[in-house]
């Protein structure tokens, strides 16, 4: 669609062959009464608008132009008001979204009210399940902490079974083989075999290997890849969870298949209280343990109180009393709690043992001492001798060697028998290094290192392992991993490691521009997350001259255009402008570089904001038009006098016509000029008289357009007589002022009537008006029917068939004749016919019969020709001849 600047450009292309409209008078603004009706106007009042009418053709072109002019900047404010409506949202649209919000949260609150109507239900313990719903059915809610992206309702999704997020199936993929790779050593030869477990991005919760999602179930698991429909909640099968409540009651969960934990039991159940004091009372499954307040009073383990809480769950609580109590071997006494009856003094028991030289050396114990520990056979340091003595005296050395293994563990103590710890080992032998590349001679106590340093690649497979004389085992990578989370703001602060970093852990809060609403997201997602909707209004100050903006809901960005009243004074009528606020328009930039050729890149159209000046002032100002037609209210900016673009209408002094001038001023003539009165400005008549002639009359009046009526009219007139021959001139006036008798003696021309008759005879009367009498007495001749006898009678008498002839016996006689004649001559014939259709019929039969050619002479037979068909040529001839002659005598005779 091309922009509303084209649209009207390519409009003035096509409304070339369209008539324009007739301009204002001056001022730009259609006056009432331009559309009139038309009159009949003469000759010389065209031929005068003709003669004017080139003067007015360059205002009329300029006006056009004025009016192209503001039709494109019309278009052009209109662009720049739409190019700001796309760029900054109206309130009226957020305050829809709101609206929109607000169902939706009230159908959730409604589906989960249900489980708390009864018996004291709380809803705090739904809150997480609502939360899930709600981030389910808003677009880009949902975020996949794995690629920080939003988690789409066609995508194929698996939630965690700990936490409940929701992850890409293909990220999880990704997440669980990487995070068993990195638990692996590369040098395990069991690779694949064992099952290395893999943690939940965000709530570490291990699985096994074997749970690796593989497949797109939903959220109950029961079907595998849930259609799309857009009436369930994404990801959702719609049935019936069905999955039994953490911790297990033995009922399942009712709700349709949801994201999130499910809600606490919902089931009505009677239970007692903890203490079993009270009666039963039904409650919700999930609350089915309560408390009835009162006090326990069950003893505690002291033995001697008893518990004085409420009603609780589980064990007592330790005895809060305080009593002297012994301790142990009963030499001090203390005030300890009631709840801890034994304790122990820090004194030596200091009795004395049965051997009667030792005191018990332990502290405060319960019991008896016990023997003496020098009583009985004892060894001596090597443990190769074995001694009886009294508990006083102590063991000797058996003066053997002593034979221990040394620290070093390969060789033994060379010393006798003695007491207290080995030597060192002291011998030399030729050890190896740790990493097994270097041998050397020295003491066996030292260990031996050589300065190789390993090359190997630790679990990250980033750095070397670069530790001195490395046995193989490089310990794990000790630096920083420091790689750029998904966030793209922060890095990953864990050692370094190998496969993908853990999902950046912090959260971000996006706010609203006055920060008074805010929402919590991933770390990452804070550049796509839409700012929450804030409901206060905006407080920043009007950029117009208004003293306070319109109200509108917190935004980013400038705030939107004004639409209050100007309400500035107008400086030439003092009126107040009603214009919107034009403080700040948007107006199009012009004079900007124009592209020299193809190959440049137009520009986009730029619009720079600027204040307009008011609008001309439109306040409606009654004004009567110059001819005093009319009084129409006109905007306040074009007072001024103007033409209704009527025709005058004045009468003018020939008191026939009205003058035709579009309306205008009129001068008052003695002080008084009538409304009716034609005025020195208006037309003067130079028609001829238009009055009505006389019946008859075609002349005109020889006088110019005057008053009263016309003088008669002395011209002669050219007549025609009743007989149509002879032209005649009469005076006009005698012939419109005659009668009817005196107008037919003025025509008639004196002469015979050269009209016909009917009987083919011409009028014996003289030139006539009307039809001719039928009275004609000329002599016709009449004959008989056979055209044989002939008379002379009056032709009038014959027309009214008065007289009539009938045929003689002699006519009857050659009628006769006649008829004989023809019977004879189609007897004739019919016999010839027959005749030949004979001879046919017996020349087919010979052929038949198969005869030669030869005797085919002999086959035909002859036939004798009569005498009509001999001398019928001559014969017929004569006949004619004779029957004119007998008809030419017969009419001879009549005569």
């Amino acid at each position: 669609m091309e922009a509303p600047w084209r649209q009207v450009a390519g409009g003035r292309g096509r409304a070339r062959g369209r008539p324009a409209a007739a301009p204002s008078p001056g001022n730009g603004v259609p006056l009432r009464g331009a559309g009139g009706g038309r009159e009949k106007r003469p000759a010389s009042a065209v031929l005068a608008g003709a003669s004017g009418g080139g003067a007015e053709t360059p205002a009329a072109a300029e006006l056009m132009s004025q009016k192209k002019f503001e039709e494109i900047k019309k278009a052009n404010q209109a662009a720049a008001k739409k190019l700001v409506e796309e760029h900054y949202s109206s309130s009226s649209e957020e305050e829809g979204d709101e609206d929109f919000e607000g169902k939706q949260g009230k159908i959730v609150t409604k589906t989960f009210i249900t489980y708390t109507t009864q018996a004291d239900g709380d809803t705090r313990e739904l809150e997480r399940t609502k939360q899930y719903i709600n981030e389910a059915f808003q677009a880009g809610a949902m975020t996949c902490l794995i690629c920080i992206a939003s988690v789409k309702r066609n995508q194929a999704v698996w939630s965690c079974s700990g936490c409940f997020c929701i992850f890409h199936m293909p990220c999880i993929q990704k997440w669980a083989k990487d995070s068993q790779f990195l638990l692996s050593s590369l040098t395990d030869d069991d690779f694949g075999t064992r099952d290395y477990p893999w943690p939940c991005p965000k709530c570490r919760f291990e699985y096994k290997r074997s749970e690796t999602p593989s497949r797109y179930y939903c959220y109950c698991g029961k079907v595998e890849d849930p259609p799309l429909d857009p009436w369930l909640v994404p990801h959702s099968c719609g049935q019936v969870c069905g999955r039994e409540f953490k911790p297990p009651c033995g009922h399942k969960c009712l709700l349709l298949c949801h994201p999130g934990p499910c809600p606490p039991c919902p089931k009505m159940v009677t239970t007692t209280c903890y203490c079993k004091k009270a009666k039963p009372i039904p409650h919700r499954c999930s609350a089915k343990e309560w408390s009835c307040q009162q006090p326990c009073g069950r003893k505690l383990l002291c033995a001697q109180h008893q518990c004085e809480n409420p009603c609780h769950a589980g064990n007592c609580q330790p005895c809060p009393r305080v009593s002297r109590q012994k301790c142990v071997c009963g030499k001090k006494v203390a005030e300890r709690s009631c709840a801890s009856p034994v304790w122990h003094c820090d004194q030596v028991c200091g009795k004395i043992l049965p051997c009667g030289n030792h005191t018990c050396e332990q502290v405060c114990h319960v019991g008896a001492c016990g023997e003496c520990p020098r009583s009985g056979k004892r060894f001596c340091p090597c443990q190769k001798s074995k001694f009886s003595l009294p508990c006083t005296e102590d063991v000797p050395t058996c003066g053997d060697s002593c034979d221990k293994v040394l620290e070093c563990g390969i060789h033994r103590c060379s010393q006798r028998c003695h007491r207290g710890p080995c030597e060192t080992c002291r011998q030399e032998v030729e050890k190896h290094c740790r990493c097994g590349k270097h041998t050397k001679l020295m003491p066996c106590h030292k260990p031996y290192l050589c300065e190789t340093k390993c090359v190997k690649m630790r679990d990250c497979q980033k750095h070397q392992c670069r530790r001195k004389c490395c046995p193989g085992n490089c310990p794990p990578c000790d630096q920083n991993c420091g790689r750029t989370l998904g966030c793209r703001n922060h890095k990953c602060p864990s050692v370094c490691h190998r496969g993908s970093c853990y999902p950046c852990p912090e959260t971000v809060d996006v706010k609203c521009n006055c920060g008074n609403a805010k929402v919590t997201v991933p770390c990452g997602r804070e550049r796509t997350t839409r700012p929450p909707k804030c409901k206060e209004l905006c407080s920043r100050p009007p950029a117009c001259h208004h003293t306070s903006q319109e109200k509108h809901r917190c935004h980013f960005g400038p705030c939107p255009p004004c639409h209050q009243p100007c309400q500035k004074v107008l400086e030439k009528c003092g009126h107040l402008c009603p214009a919107s606020c034009h403080d700040q328009a948007l107006i199009k930039q012009t004079g900007r570089h124009q592209p020299t050729g193809p190959w440049e890149q137009p520009c986009e159209p730029a619009f720079i904001e600027t204040a307009l000046p008011c609008p001309p002032c439109q306040v409606p100002i009654p004004l009567e038009c110059l001819g005093k037609h009319e009084v129409s209210p006109l905007p306040c900016h074009a007072v001024g006098p103007y033409s209704c673009k009527r025709a005058c209408g004045r009468i003018l002094d020939c008191q026939n016509h009205t003058c035709l001038k579009e309306c205008h001023k009129v001068t008052e003539v003695d002080g008084y000029t009538s409304k009716n009165k034609a005025g020195p400005e208006c037309l003067h008549c130079e028609e001829g008289c238009s009055k009505s002639r006389p019946l008859g009359c075609p002349h005109p009046c020889v006088l110019p357009c005057h008053p009263g009526d016309c003088p008669p009219c002395v011209q002669m007139l050219r007549i025609k007589c009743h007989c149509k021959i002879t032209s005649l001139y009469v005076e006009c006036r005698k012939i419109t002022t005659a009668d009817i008798n005196e107008k037919n003696l003025l025509s008639c021309c004196k002469n015979q009537c050269p009209k016909e008759l009917p009987c083919g005879h011409r009028c014996k009367e003289m030139c006539h008006p009307g039809e001719c009498p039928f009275n004609c007495n000329q002599k016709v001749k009449l004959r008989c029917p056979c055209k044989r006898i002939k008379k002379e009678l009056q032709c009038s008498k014959v027309r009214e068939n008065q007289v009539s002839i009938e045929c003689d016996t002699t006519c009857k006689e050659m009628k006769q004749k006649a008829s004989e004649i023809r019977e004879a001559e189609a007897k004739a014939a019919l016999e010839e016919e027959k005749r030949r259709q004979q001879a046919e019929l017996e020349a087919f039969e010979n052929r038949l019969k198969g005869r030669r050619k030869k005797n085919r002479k002999r086959d035909e037979v002859a036939i004798e020709l009569s005498f009509w068909q001999k001398y019928r040529y001559c014969f017929l001839p004569v006949c004619g001849v004779a029957m004119v002659v007998f008809a030419w005598y017969i009419t001879g005779g009549t005569k």
